[in-house]
């Protein structure tokens, strides 16, 4: 990236919307100057500029809340970027997962295909579980029991999926799909693995 090539406000500063690599979450809105960018550069984690204390500041420098950085965008007017991380911990200084946790009164949190709505919403929900890391959610400890209990979990729910397929349980069978669709989306977050990413493969086999 060549910082030359950004467009700069008349105060040297830049708009940088922080996001989610994996869930595709908003996490932040801040500012970077040229000085910020090149140390996210140089450390591969976020610095933004802080237009009221004038200065620099490392993302979770003290709340240990870094950004990993994996990827960073900007638009075609080349005056805004979007910086797509992975978050070590909350993004809100409240301890929440994402700064936009609240809604404008009687609008509709999520938009779009109605039918796919929950998939949506289960995506953003494990997303929190696995930075927020509440107690006594079941999330939480899948992520902190690892990959092999998550493995275990899918292998037996794709096992009951088979046994109520096998019995034509209906009943049972819509349970148990529902179980194994939960374990493998919180398999794909602890893989770092967007569901974007699975649903482009089966467009791209569509296409072929």
């Amino acid at each position: 990236m060549n910082l030359d090539s950004l467009t700069f406000d008349e105060k040297g500063l830049i708009v940088a919307v922080v996001q989610d690599a994996v869930s595709k979450e908003v996490l932040t809105v801040a500012y970077m100057n040229k000085e910020s960018l090149q140390k996210t550069l140089e450390t591969n984690e976020t610095w933004f500029y802080s237009r009221s204390r004038k200065q620099l500041w490392h993302k979770g420098e003290t709340s240990g809340n870094t950004q990993y950085v994996k990827e960073i965008r900007y638009d075609c007017d080349q005056d805004a970027l979007v910086i797509l991380v992975e978050p070590k911990g909350p993004a809100c200084h409240t301890g929440q997962y994402t700064c936009f946790h609240q809604t404008v009164e009687d609008t509709p949190l999520y938009i779009g295909n109605e039918r796919f709505e929950m998939i949506n919403k289960l995506e953003k929900i494990i997303a929190e579980r696995d930075v927020e890391r509440p107690k006594e959610s079941y999330c939480t400890y899948l992520f902190e029991q690892g990959v092999d209990k998550i493995l275990k979990k899918v292998g037996e729910e794709a096992a009951e999926v088979i046994i109520a397929a096998k019995n034509r349980d209906a009943d049972e069978l819509k349970w148990e799909v529902a179980d194994l669709i939960f374990h493998l989306m919180v398999l794909l977050r602890e893989q770092k693995l967007p569901l974007d990413d699975v649903l482009q493969v089966l467009k791209e086999r569509h296409g072929s």
